[in-house]
């Protein structure tokens, strides 16, 4: 299966979905509505279209650096992993601000980071893409960025 890929694309050639949904978040975020069903009426969409969409698009930010990227992933509970993965944000010169990981089930962990990107950050998909690529890792999703 073929790892996830970015693109940046020229909002003319996203589908109105697509933007409403990115509205819609923006406006859960500013808290100018309370529930996805409020925000998904205000712009004009589905609930289950947002659902669909919501961890797949982003605003791109011409000034990334500075800003925080929270994804979770899944991986094997093993000596040593949770370390290799630390040591290959460290190698991308990404700051980690926050980990959260689950008391692991069935041999898998579950984890939650925030990274900090910095001005000498190696690009975003890099960084995922190195850390996808590790033996052990089963899956890794943004769930955001701030």
């Amino acid at each position: 299966m073929e790892k996830d890929k970015f693109f940046i694309v020229n909002k003319k050639a996203v589908p109105e979905v697509l933007l409403k949904v990115v509205e819609a978040k923006r406006l859960l975020d500013s808290e100018r509505v309370m529930t996805i069903q409020e925000a998904t009426d205000a712009v004009g969409i589905s609930r289950s279209s947002f659902y669909k969409y919501k961890d797949d698009i982003f605003p791109f930010h011409e000034n990334n650096r500075g800003k925080t990227i929270n994804f979770m992933m899944q991986m094997d509970d093993i000596p040593g992993l949770l370390s290799t993965v630390l040591s290959q944000i460290a190698k991308c010169h990404a700051n980690v601000l926050t980990i959260h990981q689950t008391i692991p089930i069935g041999g898998i962990a579950s984890i939650t980071f925030g990274i900090e990107i910095l001005p000498q950050t190696s690009e975003v998909s890099e960084l995922i893409d190195s850390i996808e690529a590790l033996n052990g890792v089963h899956y890794l999703k943004i769930l955001g960025r701030e």
